[in-house]
């Protein structure tokens, strides 16, 4: 089916960390299985990295939706200058 990704931009400042939950990427693909859905990190942040919150430190390229719902996964500001949107993508 049609694969629909809703994602809001995120706003870190330095040395900031936000937890995914589904208000920031949501995503269907017209299956009653949603926690099957695999999200890839194609573009990471520019100023940080998406994690698994049990790995602090270590960038992850790709999660799920059921890692979202269980807000085990976070976007993590690298400290260095400049903070903004980040969109993932």
């Amino acid at each position: 089916g049609d694969i629909v990704l809703l994602a809001k931009p995120v706003t870190l400042t330095e040395g900031d960390r936000v937890t995914l939950t589904t208000d920031v990427p949501v995503a269907t693909d017209g299956t009653s299985k949603p926690e099957k859905l695999l999200y890839a990190v194609s573009l990471p942040p520019v100023h940080g990295q998406i994690e698994h919150i049990n790995y602090p430190g270590v960038p992850i390229s790709s999660y799920s939706q059921l890692d979202v719902v269980a807000q085990k996964v976070s976007d993590a500001h690298d400290n260095s200058h400049g903070a903004g949107k980040e969109a993932l993508r």
